[in-house]
C-alpha cells in the first residue's frame, strides 16, 4: 500500500498572494458590472465545515463589490414561523432580482449536515429534501439563475489548530459557539452526511465544487478563480468622466463657523501623544 503523503504543500509568498488577489477582486468588479448590465442572477453557495475558511473567501470576493448589487445572505437559525414553512421559502425570499450576485454563506443545505447530525429534522425530512433539492436547484437554473456550489474541505487538524486559535483571539472568540465545538466530536457523523449529501446533490447540472482549504489564502484564490473562470462574462464599456483641475467655487457659500457643530473628539491624537 502506498504511504499518505503528509508533506504540507508550499505556500504562496504574501506579495504574489495580494498581487493575484487584486488582480482577481479586479476581475469581480468586471463580472459585477457585466451582471448589473446584463440583469443576469447568480447564486454562489459556500458550504463546508465550521472554520474551514468560507467567511474569509466571501469577505474577499465582496470587498470591493457594491452592496446593491452583490450581497451576503447569512441566515439566522429558522424562527417558529419559519419552521412551519416549505423548508426552501426563506431561502427563496434571499434570491438575487435581475442584475445581482447573492452570496449564500451556508444555505439549504443546513438539512444536510447541521440539521442531520443535530437531530434538528426528522428522518423523513432530510429524505425528502435529498429528493427534492436537485428539483429545486434544476428550477433555479431553469429560470435563467447562474448556481455554483462551493464544498470547502478542512482536515480535522487544521479545524481543531483554527478552534483554538479562534478562542485565544478576542476579536474572533464570537465565530466559537458550542455548536461548533459539537463538530468536533462528530467528525465522522459530518463526514458522513456530507458524503450522502454529495450523492444525491452533485448532479450533471448542479454540481459541487471541492475547494482545498488547508492553507486559507491557496483556498481563496483557486475558489475566486474557479468562479471567475466557470462564467461567460465580458468588460462593459464605462462612460468617460472628466473632472475639473479644482473644485468650481462661485464665492457665494461660507462656510458654518466650526463652534455651531458637534465634532468627533481627535482620540488620534491623544494616541499620539501617549506614544511620543
Amino acid at each position: 500500500m502506498a504511504k499518505k503523503d503528509t508533506r504540507k504543500p508550499e505556500k504562496i509568498a504574501d506579495e504574489v498572494y495580494e498581487a493575484e488577489l487584486f488582480r482577481l477582486q479586479t476581475e469581480l468588479v468586471k463580472l459585477q458590472e457585466w451582471v448589473r448590465e446584463t440583469g443576469t442572477r447568480v447564486v454562489v453557495v459556500f458550504e463546508g465545515r465550521d472554520a474551514a475558511g468560507k467567511g474569509g473567501t466571501i469577505k474577499r470576493i465582496s470587498q470591493y463589490l457594491s452592496p446593491r448589487i452583490a450581497r451576503v445572505a447569512a441566515l439566522p437559525a429558522p424562527t417558529d414561523r419559519e419552521r412551519g414553512q416549505w423548508y426552501y421559502q426563506r431561502y427563496v425570499a434571499h434570491l438575487p432580482a435581475p442584475g445581482e450576485i447573492v452570496l449564500f454563506d451556508r444555505s439549504w443545505y443546513n438539512r444536510a449536515g447541521v440539521e442531520k447530525v443535530m437531530g434538528f429534522c426528522t428522518p423523513e425530512e432530510h429524505t425528502r429534501f435529498l429528493r427534492q433539492t436537485p428539483i429545486f436547484e434544476q428550477m433555479l437554473i431553469d429560470d435563467g439563475i447562474i448556481l455554483r456550489k462551493y464544498w470547502f474541505s478542512v482536515s480535522d487538524d487544521e479545524q481543531l489548530k483554527r478552534f483554538r486559535q479562534r478562542m485565544k483571539d478576542p476579536v474572533r472568540q464570537w465565530k466559537l459557539s458550542p455548536m461548533d465545538l459539537e463538530s468536533v466530536y462528530r467528525w465522522e457523523d459530518y463526514s458522513r452526511a456530507k458524503d450522502e449529501m454529495m450523492v444525491h446533490t452533485d448532479t450533471a447540472l448542479s454540481p459541487w465544487y471541492v475547494v482545498e482549504s488547508d492553507v486559507k489564502k491557496h483556498a481563496r484564490l483557486n475558489m475566486i478563480a474557479h468562479l471567475l473562470d466557470s462564467i461567460d462574462y465580458g468588460e462593459v464599456p464605462r462612460p468617460q468622466v472628466t473632472l475639473p483641475k479644482k473644485p468650481v467655487e462661485t464665492g457665494n457659500y461660507h462656510r458654518p463657523p466650526r463652534s455651531l457643530s458637534k465634532y468627533v473628539p481627535d482620540h488620534v491624537a491623544t494616541l499620539i501623544r501617549t506614544d511620543h
